[in-house]
């Protein structure tokens, strides 16, 4: 019995999604903690809404992207922020030009689309898990995902799609690293627990060849292959959150592999999506277009998200997620158009994602990985969307 068919027969039971719900309740029974734990949401938060200003002043197309990476990029201290961020920009600049590049010549076929998902989604999938700049590939493949998928329907803005997924990115990046480096130098440095900043670069080399990554790669490439098939039989508009839907679950390092954490991620995400989902369509609705009332729930969004995912529950992806969710679906482009919509063809887009991926999963099994690549390599960040 293969290593993937031995771990996915732990099916997800009602009994651990009901746990896992209540831990998430249990985890927001103790806010505010004090010291670096709450200076770190309150860090993510100001960050956060400095990203929605800086994207709005860029012309960015979709602010809640923006303001999602000035949450995620936020580290424990400037330095690892730049770095984070730096990986991140650059992963975004590769793959807005890649998919600009391609474009006319992918989308003149009908089959061009899928083939050039795989191809990428192959490649930068494999290079996420076995480079040190793992989370600059998964940003490579990711964008490039996003801005083809994008183009499907208008070809003729293909380019304003790949120029404002940099802005975003950009925009949301510099927020973060401008508020991080305020924060070091003015507040964590007075903490006496403060954090220990290194300022070593990775060191491990890339692997050249690992059969287990190549699956698990495989395994994101097809599933990518099958995303423009949801635009050509059901039609639906947010077809780059199941883009994001496949990358962010596939994004694991190889360790994390022998724990099966790609099916944790999947079951986190949705739990996650569909809380944030919801409740920011909830929001909407009950805000009326009031712009006071919408960027007081994104403030609620983001420190109850940090909290989650700062808990020691072990459900810090649903956090993460949750965040992500509420961003997207409560930070409208126009604050004097706000619609709830959005929640639902969001969360329709992370269910297509999830639908793809999982037949492909069971499909493509895994080797068992080798008990080297089973150990975290120094220094190496557990890479993600998140």
């Amino acid at each position: 019995m293969s290593f993937h068919a031995a771990t996915m027969r732990r099916s997800t039971s009602p009994s651990e999604l009901g746990s896992l719900v209540r831990n998430v309740l249990q985890d927001l029974r103790h806010w505010p903690v004090r010291g670096p734990r709450l200076i770190d949401e309150l860090e993510c938060l100001v960050a956060v809404m400095l990203a929605i200003g800086f994207a709005h002043a860029l012309g960015a197309r979709h602010v809640g992207w923006a303001a999602f990476s000035g949450y995620m990029v936020m580290r424990a201290h400037v330095w690892q922020s730049f770095k984070r961020g730096a990986l991140r920009v650059l992963g975004t600049a590769a793959g807005a030009a890649a998919a600009w590049g391609l474009a006319p010549l992918v989308l003149a076929s009908s089959w061009g689309p899928s083939v050039a998902l795989f191809g990428v989604g192959l490649v930068t999938f494999y290079l996420m898990m076995v480079s040190p700049r793992g989370y600059a590939w998964l940003f490579t493949g990711l964008t490039f995902s996003m801005v083809l998928v994008d183009g499907l329907n208008h070809l003729e803005q293909i380019a304003d799609y790949a120029r404002t997924r940099f802005v975003e990115v950009a925009a949301g990046t510099l927020a973060c690293i401008v508020v991080s480096a305020i924060s070091t130098l003015v507040v964590r440095r007075h903490l006496r627990d403060g954090f220990s900043a290194s300022y070593e670069w990775w060191v491990d080399r890339l692997v050249l060849w690992n059969p287990t990554a190549f699956a698990h790669a495989l395994q994101g490439a097809v599933a990518l292959a099958l995303v423009p098939l949801g635009w050509r039989f059901l039609g639906l508009e947010a077809l780059g959150q199941a883009a994001v839907t496949i990358a962010a679950v596939m994004a694991v390092p190889l360790h994390a592999l022998i724990a099966n954490r790609t099916r944790s991620k999947l079951k986190h995400r949705l739990v996650g999506c569909s809380l944030g989902a919801l409740s920011a369509s909830a929001a909407l609705l009950l805000a009326h277009g009031s712009v006071p009332v919408v960027l007081a729930a994104i403030a609620v969004a983001v420190v109850v998200g940090r909290h989650i995912e700062n808990g020691k529950h072990g459900i810090d992806y649903v956090g993460t997620q949750f965040v992500l969710a509420m961003l997207v679906v409560l930070v409208p482009d126009d604050f004097h158009a706000p619609h709830a919509e959005a929640g639902l063809q969001r969360l329709a887009g992370v269910l297509l994602g999830m639908l793809l991926l999982e037949p492909v999963r069971w499909a493509i099994p895994l080797p068992a990985p080798a008990q080297d690549a089973a150990r975290p390599a120094e220094g190496r960040d557990d890479h993600g969307v998140d």
